[in-house]
């Protein structure tokens, strides 16, 4: 028989024990403590899990938030809602429950790795009609799953239709296999327009000084300003990241390091990231728009990365997800992502089925699990 447990806080599992149900990922225990301990605004925690005999055997991390609905649109979709926001101010914002977390790469749900496949979907099931309970008696309208990736969706759907849950597309991961022996191999598998590109880009890494850190603290007020800057101009704004994240995920969380790109004295960008043996994980790159631009730092800092990867001998980049363009350019590949959501008004429900192409997860592209 298994029990059902609700917390407010990942310390309430044992660090080893957590880990134990998420084997080789790179958002453990410790990314989502720093996560939960950074004072993000506007964000409720939660963790639901299962035990068995007394023992953990799956868990996944939630969240309860306000959630105005042009916060994941792009183009058309979101000026129609702005401006629906505009004439009823607060009509358009709904109290979400979501399993999932704003800050992670696609939802987390870890399973003890001796429980069957329908062990595992009955244990989110129950974890599942678990979180809408709690999500309901905490005044929650919205209920939502964020950013299942393709290869787990089976799973997730045979839990989530029965409870009346809908998908719509999410945002696609992309990744880049490395199997090169050098960033000038890498530059010939490119086509030829993008690599002669390339080259003329790479240029400015002469005038561009590279540091690897684990500590930014000396540099936190010029990097909260670029990331300030990069928030403020993106499409979709969700979470809204603070110091004690960057200093929480750098002091705890695995392989984590922040690459800080000067020209003389003055920083110009930041790329938050996260490794183990296999792969380097992009988290954040933010940058002076301007001088950015100049200074070609987006592809800077790309290259960068790959050449990370290969000295290092790192066989994935995954580079998250939007710029989908640029990416696919670089020889990166997509994984398919897929959100679910109810809402507990069917006709209300039944309206956001309606509207979801209109959301900016129905960006299409080349997709591999």
């Amino acid at each position: 028989m298994m029990g059902i447990k609700l917390s407010d806080a990942i310390t309430e599992f044992d660090r080893d024990d957590w880990n134990a149900l998420f084997p080789g990922e790179l958002e453990n225990y410790d990314y989502v403590r720093a996560t939960e301990e950074a004072g993000l605004e506007g964000f409720r925690w939660r963790y639901v899990s299962a035990e068995q005999n007394g023992k953990l055997v799956a868990a996944a991390p939630g969240f309860f938030s306000e959630y105005a609905l042009d916060t994941t649109l792009t183009g058309l979709g979101r000026q129609i809602i702005s401006g629906l926001r505009r004439l009823a101010p607060g009509a358009l914002v709904l109290r979400l429950g979501c399993l999932g977390s704003p800050c992670t790469e696609t939802a987390l749900a870890g399973f003890a790795p001796e429980l069957s496949a329908e062990a595992r979907r009955s244990a989110l099931s129950a974890m599942l009609r678990a979180f809408d309970a709690d999500a309901r008696a905490h005044a929650c309208g919205l209920l939502a799953v964020k950013d299942v990736p393709a290869p787990q969706k089976p799973l997730w759907q045979a839990a989530l239709r029965p409870l009346g849950y809908r998908p719509t597309p999410g945002l696609p991961v992309a990744w880049l296999d490395i199997s090169w022996a050098s960033l000038e191999e890498y530059l010939a598998s490119l086509s030829a327009g993008t690599r002669k590109d390339m080259r003329r880009k790479l240029r400015a890494r002469s005038a561009i000084r590279v540091e690897r850190r684990s500590n930014v603290d000396d540099v936190m007020e010029p990097l909260m300003a670029l990331y300030a800057d990069t928030h403020a101009r993106a499409d979709m704004q969700f979470e809204e990241l603070t110091p004690a994240y960057f200093r929480g995920v750098l002091s705890m969380a695995r392989g984590a390091a922040c690459s800080l790109y000067f020209a003389g004295d003055e920083l110009l960008a930041a790329n938050l990231t996260l490794e183990d043996k296999d792969t380097l994980l992009d988290k954040f790159f933010f940058m002076n728009s301007a001088a950015g631009r100049a200074y070609n730092l987006y592809f800077l800092s790309w290259f960068e990365n790959v050449g990370y990867c290969i000295k290092h001998g790192l066989k994935r980049y995954q580079s998250g997800q939007a710029g989908y363009a640029n990416k696919l350019r670089l020889g990166s590949k997509l994984c398919h992502t897929e959100m679910y959501f109810r809402h507990r008004n069917p006709l209300i429900s039944a309206a956001l089925q309606t509207a979801a192409p209109l959301f900016a997860g129905s960006l299409t592209g080349d997709a591999h699990p």
